[in-house]
């Protein structure tokens, strides 16, 4: 079956989704003739965009949604359900950045990403796969990690805490799936460089140390010049889900030259060094 035939006509529940890699995927879902509840936080931004992929002719509803608060959540859950009957994917994607020396990044800032990049999640978890399993037809849950969930970096202790966190929550969904013999997919998808805001939006005041701004500014570079859009990426990404992968991976490339290093260096039980540029 190609990509469109196994998704076309299913409902796409989608968060973080006005902007980056949320809205590349929805984006993408909405060619494969998927429905779509699209949520997010910024409320003007997600209107405008719904409108946009509306205007194409995709069917789509938008729910402005804190992840981090559970009833915010099941609200979502409870509007995508009674417009569409069920949902057959949840993409759990909302995320924040923080970037600075991990004893200098604000408590209430840690606070905030682990209640959305983590507590959004486990969040989305709750509110759809009791639902999912109720209906006992095929689905799928796919979490955004980062290559940054296997390659832990300075400066983005938080984010780097999440995404590998997002990696244990992922498998741990897979394996009890499993237990349950459920018809649920469980995917996780890696990202690398990905052309977006992600960057500019978490770059440090003018009074935080310049080695941070050089750092920020190296990986926004990276993005711009080397990154996927977040269409290519979006592509990459469905068609890996619909063959049936739990790994994700869409750019190797950029993720197995520094696994297989770092993976030698935890079974040969070495320090860690640092390796930047």
């Amino acid at each position: 079956m190609t990509v469109a035939e196994v998704f076309r006509g299913r409902t796409a529940v989608i968060t973080g989704a006005s902007s980056g890699i949320g809205a590349g995927l929805a984006r993408h879902a909405a060619g494969l003739g998927m429905k779509l509840v699209l949520a997010d936080i910024a409320a003007d931004r997600l209107a405008e965009f719904a409108g946009e992929l509306s205007a194409t002719g995709a069917e789509v509803t938008a729910v402005v949604t804190d992840v981090a608060d559970p009833a915010s959540v099941e609200a979502l859950a409870d509007t995508a359900y009674t417009r569409h009957g069920a949902v057959d994917l949840l993409v759990n994607n909302a995320g924040i950045m923080a970037m600075g020396y991990s004893w200098e990044i604000p408590a209430e800032r840690w606070d905030a990403m682990l209640r959305i990049n983590i507590g959004g999640y486990v969040n989305g978890i709750r509110a759809f796969v009791p639902r999912m399993l109720e209906r006992g037809e095929k689905a799928w849950v796919v979490n955004v990690s980062s290559i940054g969930g296997m390659l832990p970096s300075p400066l983005m202790a938080p984010y780097s805490v999440t995404k590998f966190g997002t990696l244990a929550l992922t498998e741990s969904l897979h394996y009890e799936m499993q237990m349950k013999g459920a018809p649920i997919q469980v995917s996780v998808v890696t990202p690398g460089s990905v052309k977006s805001e992600i960057f500019k939006a978490a770059r440090p005041g003018e009074t935080a140390p310049p080695e941070i701004a050089a750092f920020n500014d190296q990986l926004q570079a990276m993005a711009d010049e080397h990154g996927l859009t977040p269409e290519e990426h979006a592509e990459r990404v469905f068609e890996m889900i619909a063959e049936g992968k739990y790994w994700a991976i869409p750019q190797p490339e950029q993720l197995f030259p520094a696994l297989q290093p770092r993976t030698d260096m935890i079974l040969g039980q070495e320090n860690p060094r640092l390796q930047l540029g």
